[in-house]
């Protein structure tokens, strides 16, 4: 395939882009390395990227049109076309103070990017919605039938929109859209505003961890690779129109995921208990039935072994 991959220089784009450059697939990567999170981790993630053969760098904003379109314009058309669009404004808490940020990246953005996939005849449009469109719904397990009319957080609101959008779209032009509800994705060359990083960097550098919700809340932590098989294989199936939950399938209490960076650490942490900050949820679960049976979804990496995975990745970054 060709496959367009928004947000390439990012933690998941660059992982997907990665995983469709070694299988032999042509890659056009777009990304604005903005500086929400250290722009050196970015360009880090591009340089690997480049020595693939496959791999095509356009520098540029989604908000651009004449930068988008000129990703399009190296993308074609035809049946062996995909879109995969990752660029987004992430960060829940973010979100609360730079709502013009999350509108216009996450929600004018991924209008130009929908509406180019349909002016070019783009044979399908993968996309990333997230877990937090589900806001704090106790249905647990979450399904992709849950709840989702009482928003959270203004990032979920924005990745709702985008939900609805590519229905209108679906419907309208019969473009083929799937959309693919992240939960709480970590791994190697993760974000630095995530908690994984924060809490391992903290330990090694005997900072204290500030620790929201005094502890008492759970996810459904999902190892990047996993989360990387569900969406080349969402690209491979190409359904007419799908929104799919991908998580691990199980849920974690957030202070064993402490011990267990604790561990990978060989040290204990400190620890500030905080109090829940605005537009957090408790609690997230994935019923990933859906995933497995559309996508043959199956995630295999436990925090146990996760976990471990980042913090050596971490070390050997940062040279601790």
């Amino acid at each position: 395939m060709k496959v367009l991959v928004t947000g390439s220089a990012g933690f998941i784009g660059f992982h997907v882009a990665k995983a469709l450059l070694e299988r032999g697939d042509e890659v056009i990567g777009l990304d604005l390395f903005t500086e929400y999170y250290a722009p050196v981790l970015k360009a880090r993630r591009n340089e690997m990227l480049e020595a693939y053969d496959g791999f095509t760098c356009v520098r540029g904003d989604i908000v651009d049109m004449d930068v988008l379109t000129s990703a399009f314009d190296q993308l074609g058309s035809g049946e062996d076309t995909r879109v995969c669009h990752l660029a987004a404004q992430a960060g829940v808490r973010h979100s609360i103070e730079h709502p013009d940020e999350f509108n216009r990246d996450n929600v004018a953005g991924f209008g130009n990017v929908i509406e180019l996939c349909k002016v070019r005849e783009i044979a399908g449009l993968i996309y990333a919605s997230t877990s937090s469109v589900y806001g704090d719904n106790k249905d647990f397990p979450l399904r992709e039938d849950s709840n989702t009319d009482h928003q959270a957080s203004l990032y979920g609101m924005t990745k709702k929109a985008n939900e609805l959008q590519a229905s209108v779209y679906n419907t309208l032009f019969g473009m083929h859209c799937t959309g693919l509800r992240f939960f709480t994705v970590y791994g190697p060359w993760g974000r630095p505003d995530m908690a994984l990083f924060l809490f391992t960097d903290a330990v090694l550098r005997g900072h204290a961890m500030n620790i929201f919700g005094h502890g008492k809340m759970s996810r459904d932590f999902t190892y990047v690779d996993d989360i990387v098989a569900g969406v080349v294989a969402a690209l491979d199936r190409n359904y007419s129109y799908e929104i799919i939950n991908l998580g691990c399938g199980r849920t974690e209490e957030l202070m064993d995921f402490v011990s267990t960076i604790e561990e990978a650490c060989g040290k204990e942490g400190r620890k500030e208990f905080l109090p829940m900050q605005q537009g957090d949820v408790v609690r997230t679960g994935a019923d990933i039935s859906r995933a497995k049976e559309l996508l043959d979804f199956d995630p295999k990496t436990q925090i146990a072994v996760g976990v471990p995975n980042f913090v050596r990745w971490y070390r050997e970054y940062h040279g601790i």
